[in-house]
């Protein structure tokens, strides 16, 4: 049986000012709060403008910059994991993440 191609990476996707707003509409597992899934899926899908840009709207609209995995972790005390997510990690606390 033969394997199928691994599916390229898009590298210049274009994110919409509507396409990123969608992203506030993306629905969580069961265990999974919405305002934490639609972060963690924004901060992995989106490039550090459109992440920004996708945070005024999460604000705008009274979400929860402070939500939680099951864990207890927040979407920034995960982003403070990373090597690379500094400037993902200023754009949060900017906007009142703790």
């Amino acid at each position: 049986m033969a394997l199928k191609k691994d599916k390229e990476k898009v590298l210049d996707e274009v994110w919409t000012q509507e396409r990123v707003r969608d992203f506030l509409d993306v629905k969580p597992a069961e265990d999974l709060e919405a305002d934490f899934h639609v972060l963690l899926k924004a901060y992995q899908s989106m490039r550090l403008e459109n992440f920004e840009e996708f945070i005024g709207f999460f604000v705008a609209d009274n979400r929860n910059l402070n939500a939680t995995n099951p864990d207890g972790e927040t979407i920034l005390s995960i982003l403070k994991q990373h090597r690379k997510s500094g400037e993902y990690a200023s754009i949060l606390v900017g906007n009142g993440a703790i």
